[in-house]
């Protein structure tokens, strides 16, 4: 028999198997001796009270083992010669866009004007030796966009955006630990995305579909108010639809939207600064302990809400035992991001610390039109970038 339960247990009694069988054995009300397997199905840490404790639903074998599901496997079907669908970014939103369309029965054709897994490698190898940005290869493009060289985290509050588990699943598909199918607040790490990454490439060509690196678009082709296709590396790429996964740093994308009459609209956006502090002193601040996490607590996370004058001012994007890296797109310009590696060991811990800007208060600061948070922005860093020396961190 299967069933599961609800456990709430320390630590370090969910840290040693056979502690963790009797413990559920009582809960669940039968003998231990009668429970052949514990599965772990969720995980969540609460950390509210002075002694910390886990929250476990567990799958309990009762007498058997029994048969549990089928891995995932996604259906992705032979599409080698149906209708190409262009995507052009293969960032995350490109990479997923093309994985679907593999299984709704089209060809995706990714566009990406950066480069591939192990050339980014190079060049950001390249960016911390020299400090010159490549403007198509650094951490913000190239394959996997800003992704590929961050934590990882996958966790999220809203409930509107489709299935969160399936596309958990088809990252564990892709390489990804089955952890982050289990844990509350979970994530892959820095240093097994890349070759998550690299094997959604290798599914999309498998299927038919094709990536092209290097590839900058850079027009649309409209012809009686009609996508037919786009236009990179000065050759027209036709097909009846086309998909926009070009991110956050793609600014010439947006200005060439605007100069073909694509209906757009300025939003509230978030700036701010990247802050570092001990990780030790994290652990010790969130388990209350002035050991800190101990054998048997993950590098500790925190999420931090103010309002000042009015003004909400929020933690975001914070990187357990993580990093701060250079994630400048463009020369003279310093902007940086945050992340971590599957083990989040380092001694640091690092987080944005971010408020909202509209078009309001941009307007109070001379910055106006469409575009006037982007102007900001790039204002901004290149602001960071004298003020700092013109070095990759300021």
């Amino acid at each position: 028999m299967y069933t599961e339960i609800q456990i709430r247990i320390k630590p370090e009694q969910a840290g040693v198997e056979e502690t963790l069988r009797q413990i559920a054995a009582r809960v669940a009300g039968v003998g231990a001796e009668r429970i052949c397997r514990v599965d772990i199905v969720r995980k969540s840490i609460d950390a509210r009270q002075k002694e910390v404790m886990f929250n476990l639903v567990a799958g309990l074998h009762i007498d058997r083992i029994e048969e549990k599901e089928k891995v995932f496997v996604p259906a992705y079907r032979d599409v080698s010669d149906r209708e190409t669908v262009v995507v052009v970014g293969a960032g995350p939103a490109g990479l997923f866009a093309a994985l679907r369309l593999i299984e709704r029965g089209f060809r995706p054709l990714v566009l990406e004007r950066g480069k591939a897994v192990e050339d980014r490698k190079k060049d950001l190898n390249g960016l911390y030796k020299t400090g010159m940005v490549d403007e198509d290869s650094n951490f913000g493009f190239g394959e996997g966009g800003a992704g590929t060289f961050s934590d990882g985290k996958l966790y999220t509050r809203s409930k509107k955006r489709g299935d969160v588990r399936r596309a958990m699943e088809i990252l564990v598909y892709h390489g990804a630990n089955p952890a982050i199918l289990v844990e509350a607040h979970p994530h892959v790490g820095t240093d097994k995305l890349p070759g998550v990454i690299v094997n959604i490439r290798k599914t999309i060509q498998k299927q038919g579909g094709e990536i092209r690196f290097g590839c900058r678009v850079s027009d649309l082709i409209i012809r009686e108010n009609s996508i037919q296709g786009v236009i990179a590396g000065g050759q027209e790429i036709a097909s009846r639809h086309v998909i926009l996964a070009t991110g956050h740093s793609a600014r010439d994308i947006y200005r060439m939207l605007q100069r073909r009459g694509v209906r757009m609209e300025p939003k509230d956006f978030a700036v701010g600064l990247r802050l570092e502090h001990s990780q030790q002193e994290i652990d010790r601040i969130q388990y209350h302990t002035p050991e800190g996490r101990g054998k048997w607590l993950p590098a500790a996370e925190y999420n931090f809400v103010t309002n000042i004058d009015g003004r909400g001012v929020y933690s975001f994007c914070m990187c357990p035992g993580g990093v701060i890296v250079p994630a400048a797109t463009g020369p003279n310009q310093q902007v940086v991001n945050g992340m971590s590696s599957s083990y989040r060991n380092t001694p640091w811990a690092n987080s944005a610390m971010v408020t909202a800007i509209g078009p309001a208060e941009l307007e109070s600061m001379n910055y106006r039109g469409l575009f006037a948070g982007m102007v900001f922005q790039e204002a901004l860093e290149r602001q960071a970038w004298e003020e700092g020396g013109g070095g990759l961190f300021a």
